[in-house]
């Protein structure tokens, strides 16, 4: 019997290694527990059916010598990751029976490695969501208490490694949308230096703040997946050449900024007392924690609302009803695009694509959008000036617990309001990590987040296993 609970990857390496149990039992493992399990949760929309010659080839990697860390390992994917002859939705009715035509620089890399992709889980339709309540699909829920949410959009992903449905995931990333769901689903989510990981066969959502990021229950899983993912693509105009890879840290110590005026209100008395009480364990493991100020980082919200949709606007155009994906019947074209695309994207993707178009349009573009970008600029210059005295940036993952399904279904600014203590990484498009810090005596996760410098994950991973010993 595996014991999927404590699994981690290196466990799982040599037991397949030592041959205590081949690549096939060990996603078989994981194929129980989803027929188990999922019809609750929902958290995959699909398991594919060729996972048998997956872990064939895995299994003969381990014979020939060949195998890596990753080889044999199962993973699941966010439904917006391209993987050749598989449907790719975005979780969205507009692309329900789009079948990817070319593996994604992610996937390719994977497959080198020998894991074995186990199917496409859940999300917010096109990503845009914080809860995976938006998508076509319907909603997931979150494994700890399935009356709430596993957070968004990748919350099919977290639920998933949560469940013990994947011993790991990848989701992707544009404010929160990893860390979010780790916190909720008391996992640990990375989201990479922006240009670290390629972007090559995601569907898009925002351009300039989407980024691959790994699920994992432990540190040393995200960082194993970050390692072979952070490599150089041609394939991404965005990918930051191996060589341009150096962290801009200056300090030597072990200090950590707290900009504490960010969190003054609407956050939560647990979250609150408990990050003061991880603040605490660091100091005492010899971290010195210091205040600092990051005067335009309140208005990171804000800028990211309008540079978001803008982008969303932009990305979604090509959704047409005549290219590919759904497409309605109409009496002439302008009816068959506007039907197509009523029916084909849910509320949210409407709503983001008409906010986006707004700002966008003559009159509005200097008013909303050139501002924000001027913003993303400051909020990026005192990030970085932040890290000339600071090794890392702490700060709790969400302001929240897990709420309800249903709960801010109606209160859409509520909902965004999740992503507040995510936008200063993703607009600097500096990496930051989520990592659990507890539990709430009705047994809901608690969750710390760390931001470093841009390539300076390692000093991410150095913290989090640190913290993992004394949390």
């Amino acid at each position: 019997m595996i014991d999927l609970k404590n699994l981690t990857i290196e466990k799982a390496h040599e037991g397949m290694k030592k041959g205590e149990f081949t690549c096939t039992e060990l996603v078989d493992a994981y194929l129980k527990v989803i027929k188990e399990k999922n019809k609750e949760l929902n958290a995959y929309l699909e398991v594919y059916k060729d996972i048998s010659e997956q872990t064939e080839k895995a299994q003969k990697k381990f014979q020939d010598g060949s195998a890596t860390l990753l080889t044999g390992i199962p993973f699941a994917i966010k439904d917006n990751i391209l993987f050749e002859g598989h449907i790719a939705s975005a979780s969205s009715k507009i692309l329900e029976n789009y079948k990817a035509t070319y593996d994604s620089t992610v996937i390719k890399k994977l497959k080198e490695a020998g894991a074995v992709i186990i199917g496409r889980t859940n999300m917010d339709e096109f990503a845009m969501g914080s809860s995976t309540q938006t998508s076509a699909y319907g909603v997931t829920r979150n494994p700890l208490d399935p009356a709430r949410v596993p957070g968004g959009s990748s919350g099919g992903s977290a639920a998933a490694v949560a469940a013990d449905m994947a011993l790991v995931a990848l989701g992707t990333e544009t404010c929160g949308s990893v860390r979010e769901p780790a916190a909720f689903c008391g996992l640990v989510g990375l989201k990479p230096t922006y240009g670290a990981v390629s972007r090559h066969g995601i569907i898009a959502m925002g351009n300039s703040l989407d980024q691959v990021s790994p699920f994992g229950k432990n540190v040393s899983d995200v960082e194993i997946i970050f390692n072979t993912l952070s490599k150089y693509d041609p394939e991404d105009s965005t990918s930051v050449p191996e060589d341009l890879r150096v962290s801009k840290t200056k300090t030597n110590s072990k200090k950590i900024g707290v900009p504490w005026h960010l969190f003054e209100n609407g956050v939560e008395e647990v979250v609150m007392q408990n990050f003061k009480e991880s603040l605490e364990k660091l100091k005492n493991s010899g971290y010195e924690i210091v205040d600092i100020k990051l005067p335009h980082s309140p208005y990171s919200l804000a800028a990211y609302y309008i540079i978001m949709p803008a982008e969303v606007s932009t990305n979604l155009s090509r959704f047409d009803g005549i290219r590919y994906g759904y497409s309605a019947e109409g009496k002439n074209l302008l009816e068959v695009y506007k039907k197509s695309r009523g029916q084909g994207f849910g509320k949210e993707a409407r709503r983001r694509i008409l906010l986006g178009t707004y700002v966008l349009s003559h009159g509005y573009y200097d008013a909303y959008y050139n501002k924000a970008i001027k913003i993303r600029e400051k909020i990026k210059e005192e990030v970085m000036q932040a890290f000339q005295s600071v090794d890392l940036i702490a700060t709790p993952t969400v302001p929240i617990l897990p709420f309800k399904l249903g709960e801010k279904m109606d209160d859409p600014v509520a909902m965004y309001l999740c992503d507040i203590f995510s936008a200063p990484a993703n607009l600097s498009g500096v990496p930051s990590m989520a990592i659990p810090s507890g539990k709430t005596k009705e047994n809901l996760p608690l969750s710390i987040q760390f931001m470093a410098s841009h390539f300076a994950e390692n000093i991410l991973f150095e913290v989090g296993k640190k913290f993992e010993t004394i949390r």
